[in-house]
């Protein structure tokens, strides 16, 4: 499961990115092998991102991972803070 510290981090970038109107839900699930926090722009939609903690992982790839809603690894990474910097650079402009 996500330690303290680690959901601390990823609640933070979910509350900027639902304030920015972008994520409106999330869900988390804990598995036997790994923890997966889910965001969703709708709740009755797929997850738009998935960032999941796979401790066994860790020595190899890095024990965490953002997946796209396909599957897809967008970002992988040693460090909680290294990994959610992913969506920092995912800002929209509002265009006039």
């Amino acid at each position: 499961m996500f330690d303290r510290r680690e959901l601390d981090a990823i609640l933070r970038v979910y509350g900027r990115m639902v304030a920015a109107g972008e994520w409106r839900d999330y869900a988390i699930d804990a598995m036997k092998e790994q923890a997966v926090f889910s965001v969703y722009r709708r709740t009755s939609e797929h997850p738009l991102y998935r960032i999941v903690k796979t401790p066994a992982d860790a020595r190899r790839q890095g024990a965490w991972q953002i997946l796209a809603p396909g599957g897809t690894i967008l970002k992988r990474g040693q460090e909680i803070a290294s990994l959610l910097a992913f969506f920092d650079r995912r800002r929209f402009r509002v265009v006039e």
